[in-house]
């Protein structure tokens, strides 16, 4: 049986991809709070993606699926507020929402299945040779830990899916996809010839 678990959502207009990092600024109450209860707890919280709504106001609806986030750093900005550098780790569906009186959405979640080291398919290598001119572009941040990296079916499609300029339900599509060959498939098709 697949593992559940309860998670707080933070709905944002962006994607959280596993292995990714983003920046976000923190000022409403009701994530201020939630970031406090899961410092005191040693939790995480969950990114999704909004579908309707926006990230201030009134509670948004998530996507049904997104990606557990962890706190990396963080730091006060010079108008005060708070800056975090998030790190997505696993993916997961919503299998049902609930929100609080303060606004905040809270979900009951299934982990995704776990990628598996499946190392490139012939028909997908020429998107390791894309992925390396990319992170040469793009900095030593994107490098990968060691070399073998580059050759991990997983492991190059979530790079790319981060590094190229997708639209989100793009990356929600391939957030939602299990197989990582499949998701290679989906990125050859939408990089232009």
């Amino acid at each position: 049986m697949t593992e559940t678990a309860s998670l707080p959502l933070f709905p944002l207009q962006a994607v959280l991809l596993p292995g990714a990092a983003l920046g976000l600024r923190v000022f409403e109450r009701r994530y201020l709070d939630m970031l406090r209860d899961c410092g005191r707890q040693d939790s995480t919280f969950g990114v999704c993606l909004i579908l309707d709504g926006d990230e201030v106001g009134g509670p948004a609806v998530p996507a049904a699926y997104g990606v557990e986030a962890r706190i990396e750093d963080f730091d006060v900005g010079a108008d005060g507020v708070l800056v975090l550098r998030l790190r997505g780790q696993r993916r997961f569906h919503v299998l049902r929402t609930r929100v609080r009186d303060n606004g905040l959405v809270l979900a009951d979640v299934q982990w995704s299945p776990p990628d598996h080291d499946d190392e490139l398919r012939p028909e997908h290598a020429l998107l390791a040779t894309v992925l390396e001119h990319i992170i040469e572009q793009a900095g030593a941040a994107f490098a990968p830990v060691h070399p073998g990296q580059l050759d991990q079916a997983a492991w190059v499609g979530w790079r790319l899916a981060e590094l190229l300029p997708l639209q989100e339900p793009q990356r929600l599509q391939l957030l939602q996809q299990d197989d990582p060959h499949q998701r290679l498939q989906d990125l050859l098709r939408w990089i232009p010839a």
